[in-house]
């Protein structure tokens, strides 16, 4: 009687995703400004992730593999979908107070959602993630001077968005 081990194609991938999904999450959410949107970002790189599973199981990196098809998939919506930019100002509260903190994250995310798709991911991986600039171009597959120039124009265009309080 021949023994036949079965092996699963994922085995491992259900526990990468239980491991990883919060902070794959929370990039996805920096990348899109949208909780929705993020969602279905991350579904839709989750599902890229289990067809290569095999292969990144083995011998490749698959947070490193799902994060940069984080930030290309991003990229390719933003560049078919052309989605409205938020309004310059923050909207009306309705007379409900919020703290300074609230307002300063509040005017921050609409200036990053003013951003391009490059700049967002440059800003989201060098500053929310602390990935080296090296580490950053490696991730969405452009040079180091690309990265360098589109950190420089984010920063400029965020100063120029949000109030100088927001730094404060």
């Amino acid at each position: 009687m021949e023994l036949i081990l079965y092996m699963d194609r994922y085995e491992g991938f259900h526990e990468f995703v239980r491991s990883r999904q919060q902070s794959l999450m929370r990039t996805a959410y920096l990348l899109t400004g949208d909780p929705h949107l993020a969602e279905d970002l991350l579904q839709t790189v989750l599902t890229r992730v289990a067809a290569h599973w095999g292969k990144l199981a083995k011998g490749g990196n698959p947070e490193a593999y799902a994060r940069r098809a984080l930030v290309n998939q991003t990229i390719s919506w933003r560049r078919r979908r052309r989605p409205e930019l938020p309004a310059a100002e923050l909207p009306e509260t309705g007379g409900h107070a919020h703290d300074e903190a609230t307002v300063r994250r509040l005017a921050l995310l609409g200036a990053l959602a003013r951003l391009t798709p490059k700049q967002r991911a440059v800003i989201v991986l060098r500053f929310y993630e602390d990935r080296t600039e090296h580490e950053t171009a490696r991730l969405m597959g452009v040079s180091l001077g690309t990265v360098k120039s589109q950190t420089h124009y984010a920063l400029s265009k965020l100063r120029a968005l949000t109030p100088v309080e927001v730094y404060r």
